[in-house]
């Protein structure tokens, strides 16, 4: 099956451009806020943690869509191996996607001094975790390496993109991009 003029549905792209966005977003406020002191670090974490909670819901929302709402086909060119790395990254985001903000979310439940997930009007509960840091060390160390992880699934992914656009030329990505792109 030819993939020209098949698109992912507006719901899809609206999620999958803000749930990028809100990545590419959040990475280096994570990054700065756990590497250096200082109000502006404590400010970087605490507009990190509501964003993970963001990206968290909207996850749950677009496994829901994709649940019930077949995305287009890969193209016929592409090769066995090359469908199933396809899918595979794709999987593995949705993984990362779920698990790194509720690692954050459990790691920011259980340190013994808590600051508050906040959205301004209210703030997110904590989760009925163990408090100390035998429970927030390793939620810790696996929001770290799964930050890694979705730097370098994140920076495989959009080389991706750009192959299928200017090398293969098959509309791969113009099936993501909005219309007006």
């Amino acid at each position: 099956m030819d993939i020209i003029g098949a698109r992912y549905s507006h719901v899809a792209i609206l999620l999958h451009w803000a749930i990028a966005a809100l990545v590419l977003t959040t990475i280096p406020l994570g990054v700065y806020g756990a590497n250096f002191g200082g109000d502006l670090a404590r400010t970087a974490k605490d507009i990190h943690k509501p964003i993970g909670i963001l990206i968290l819901a909207l996850t749950l929302v677009r496994v829901g869509w994709r649940l019930s709402h077949k995305p287009p086909a890969l193209p016929d060119g592409m090769t066995p191996a090359m469908r199933r790395v396809a899918r595979g990254t794709h999987i593995a985001f949705y993984v990362l996607l779920l698990v790194l903000p509720l690692s954050g979310w459990w790691m920011s439940s259980a340190v013994p001094v808590r600051h508050p997930i906040s959205f301004g009007l209210f703030d997110v509960p904590f989760l009925p975790v163990p408090r100390g840091f035998a429970s927030a060390g390793p939620a810790h160390l696996v929001h770290v390496a799964l930050g890694f992880l979705m730097i370098g699934l994140a920076a495989l992914h959009i080389a991706a993109a750009l192959k299928h656009q200017f090398v293969d030329r098959d509309q791969v990505l113009n099936r993501m991009l909005p219309r007006s792109a």
